[in-house]
């Protein structure tokens, strides 16, 4: 996406809908993702056997806030890791786009998979025109998912710079909760 059609696209845009609420339960859901610049499957019910998930919607790969969103994620990997969490980026995009995504810029650390309609449905995370037209694309959104499903921590905004501190925050929290 170019910046000026970027631009233009936030100033038209909306949040109309409101994401999960924290408390209730995450959607399951499986898709198709890449990790390393190799296509594989995503399941978060497989995921979640393992840890907690950090799901987070992304607008549109190679865009400023995405890219720079993504290399923030992979360089908390080991953090994450440590609190026991997984992360997977969420988008619209193709997988084509999502193979050459996860190796340039999420760095090889974790998957991007494709946001279907239902899963951006299910998850109520579409960026909307003002006049309620569909955009394509997702509202930049995280949410923490405890292993049980349930939704521990939600933050939906433009901005990228807040979600990878936030999300880190909350999963350590988890972590040191279970002590």
């Amino acid at each position: 996406m170019k910046p000026i059609l970027a631009i233009a696209l936030g100033l038209l845009a909306t949040s109309a809908a409101a994401e999960l609420p924290k408390g209730s339960k995450a959607p399951q859901f499986a898709t198709q993702a890449a990790l390393g610049g190799k296509q594989m499957a995503f399941n978060l019910r497989a995921a979640l056997r393992k840890g907690p998930v950090v799901l987070y919607f992304y607008p549109k790969s190679f865009t400023q806030g995405c890219t720079l969103e993504a290399r923030a994620f992979a360089e908390a990997m080991g953090q994450f890791k440590a609190a026991g969490a997984s992360v997977v980026g969420m988008s619209a995009d193709t997988i084509e786009t999502q193979l050459k995504f996860s190796s340039e810029e999420c760095r090889n650390a974790f998957p991007v998979g494709i946001a279907t309609p239902a899963i951006i449905n299910a998850y109520d995370v579409a960026l909307v025109k003002q006049d309620g037209s569909a955009t394509g694309v997702t509202k930049r959104t995280s949410y923490v998912i405890a292993r049980d499903g349930t939704i521990r921590f939600v933050h939906s905004d433009m901005d990228w710079r807040e979600h990878v501190r936030l999300t880190l925050e909350t999963v350590k929290a988890m972590k040191a909760a279970k002590r």
